[in-house]
């Protein structure tokens, strides 16, 4: 099964180039993130008349995730339990964003997860982006608690560098977030929660996002902030992937790149490995 996770940056904006990059590489399951539309408007249509089915939740121009789906969609859920919401006055509802939608396609249990951005160090977004991340190691360690065999993936932008390589300048971002010791440690508890990075070993050093300005994509100056953390069970299989840093070129390009990873089936699996 071929997972792919690409914050697009808008899904009406390139919905004619997702629809071609799902071809082109064969998708089974596409997570989104950065959709920023609301369910109302999201071009349903593009997709299923391509064969895929959609989960998607936005509530505003703003954020927005999905799962596109040709091996079914099933369980849908539109929120991670424990998530907690924001508004910068504490004194007001704080609202659950549109960061998170989980669900079941071809066995596998896939979250498309859009981590706050936590904007500056001492900016009420950073305490949030840090309780989201906690929040979700909660989640994870109660569903391997349950089940320790469950396929899932949670796969996404994760606004974190975790290591210093995966910045192209770890001097130019001194005092500002992505690369700050909580948020790595906050990164790290989900490792630590019983979840592989499986991106890593398998798409090499790549950077996943280049900013706008400045012409960073043309001077090499990227991010790796987007990943895909799996189950046990689920990393046991991932065997290739890589990140298509040609959909990051030309006009027209979302600032990230799709991160593609293809797993085996367990049956396959347990076959590969006895062959090995």
């Amino acid at each position: 099964m071929r997972i792919v996770t690409w914050n697009v940056n808008s899904v009406r904006t390139r919905a004619d180039r997702i629809v071609e990059f799902l071809h082109r590489h064969d998708v089974d399951v596409l997570a989104m993130q950065e959709t920023k539309v609301t369910d109302e408007k999201f071009p349903y249509d593009r997709f299923t008349d391509a064969g895929y089915e959609v989960a998607h939740v936005g509530r505003n121009q703003w954020n927005g995730v999905a799962i596109v789906s040709r091996v079914g969609i099933a369980d849908v859920e539109k929120q991670f339990p424990g998530q907690p919401g924001f508004d910068k006055d504490p004194g007001k509802p704080q609202d659950v964003e549109a960061r998170a939608i989980g669900a079941t396609c071809g066995g596998v249990r896939v979250w498309s997860l859009y981590v706050p951005n936590g904007r500056e160090i001492a900016d009420p977004h950073y305490d949030y982006k840090l309780r989201w991340l906690y929040n979700l190691r909660f989640h994870v360690q109660d569903q391997l608690r349950t089940d320790p065999d469950t396929r899932a993936v949670y796969l996404g932008d994760f606004n974190i560098a975790p290591l210093d390589r995966d910045v192209w300048d770890i001097d130019f971002f001194d005092g500002k977030t992505h690369i700050t010791e909580p948020e790595r440690q906050a990164f790290d508890a989900l490792i630590d929660a019983g979840l592989t990075e499986v991106t890593r070993p398998l798409t090499r050093e790549h950077y996943t996002y280049w900013d706008y300005k400045g012409m960073r994509f043309q001077k090499g100056e990227g991010m790796r902030i987007d990943f895909q953390l799996a189950t046990p069970a689920l990393a046991a299989t991932a065997r290739t992937g890589f990140v298509d840093i040609e959909e990051r070129s030309g006009k027209g390009a979302s600032d990230h790149a799709p991160v593609v990873v293809d797993y085996l089936p367990r049956e396959s699996s347990a076959a590969f490995d006895e062959v090995r």
